[in-house]
């Protein structure tokens, strides 16, 4: 397998390549972002393929001539993981069409005329349903339309649309993924509307303070960076008759498996890692703008059919030891200090 990964800079690129580097059917391993990607580290107790070829690229994707000398037709997988986040694209409408709806347009034009069937995974977001109906109890389900309430969440659902006739057309061979909430995210915060559920649990395990911008009882659809990259690489693998339309409006979208759980339970979690004086790092300070986001993604998800086909995710029923576990997965992965 020949591998380009897109935004490979970000935490999500990095960790995807730190699992696909060890993979031994991978032969060659190109990791792009706006700047050059850091060369990855393989996951703890894991060692990297020998025999695969990384090589990292600083490239303006919305260039043509860029997108002409990375996506070349020996590549036989690409992740298109770059994008301008949520709260990023709120704030600046012009540079989000630009990165997240024209340099796709670029490149898929450039890929189904130079190699078409190549195999593409999409990381979407739940953020395309927008807000749900009052007092509505129905879970979303892959059939369930979606009505973006941001710009970000329109600009995942135009490149959705755009992949999936594309597929329907013979032209690529498209897995889309409806991505909850990650967390935790490593680094510094993004520019994600949902940064702040990272951010709650980082900054205080690092002994930093840190502020919850939202209602702690307000429940958010979530997954881990373990759930996410196993499930990255599990739709590379699929065979493309799986993706059958009367299970989903388009045929290629898969909402992926998670938990909802609230930013009050995530915090319980963070006590019983961090300690109390670790937890009373955190405090309430509501923002109108990210609530205003956030209030409009929907919590309640099916994934009956993404379970059915093989993806993971935590288990609802066990939300508070899910949420433990996902804290110290991110201390062991990451190295994150307790207070």
């Amino acid at each position: 397998m020949n591998i380009l990964v897109t935004g490979a800079a970000g935490f999500l690129g990095q960790a995807l390549a730190s699992a696909l580097s060890t993979d031994p059917n991978i032969s060659t391993l190109t990791l792009t972002d706006i700047i050059e990607p850091p060369s990855p580290s393989p996951p703890r107790r894991t060692s990297q393929n020998p025999n695969v070829k990384i090589s990292r690229v600083a490239a303006d994707l919305t260039a043509n001539a860029t997108v002409e000398s990375l996506f070349t037709k020996d590549l036989t997988h690409i992740y298109l993981l770059h994008g301008l986040m949520s709260g990023a694209s709120e704030a600046n409408l012009p540079l989000g069409l630009r990165i997240n709806i024209d340099s796709m347009r670029l490149i898929l034009d450039h890929l189904r005329e130079h190699n078409p069937g190549i195999i593409i995974v999409f990381p979407s977001s739940c953020a395309i349903f927008g807000p749900q109906p009052p007092n509505s109890t129905d879970p979303v389900t892959e059939l369930t339309m979606p009505r973006p309430g941001s710009s970000y969440g329109s600009q995942k659902l135009i490149t959705e649309v755009l992949l999936n006739d594309f597929s329907r057309r013979g032209l690529l061979d498209v897995r889309i993924l409806r991505l909850p909430t990650i967390i935790v995210r490593p680094g510094k915060p993004s520019g994600a509307a949902s940064s702040f559920c990272s951010g709650i649990i980082r900054e205080p395990l690092a002994g930093l303070p840190s502020t919850l911008p939202v209602d702690p009882e307000f429940p958010i659809w979530f997954t881990s960076t373990r759930a996410v990259v196993r499930n990255l690489i599990h739709a590379r693998d699929l065979p493309a008759s799986v993706f059958k339309e009367e299970k989903c409006i388009w045929g290629r979208v898969i909402n992926l498996p998670g938990v909802t759980a609230t930013s009050k339970q995530m915090l319980g979690a963070l006590e019983k890692v961090g300690e109390k004086e670790v937890r009373e790092l955190v405090r309430e300070e509501r923002s109108e703008e990210v609530e205003k986001i956030v209030y409009g993604w929907p919590f309640r998800f099916d994934t009956s059919w993404a379970r059915e086909l093989g993806f993971v995710g935590g288990e609802q029923e066990d939300v508070e030891g899910w949420a433990e576990g996902v804290l110290r997965e991110y201390l062991e992965d990451y190295g994150g200090s307790i207070g």
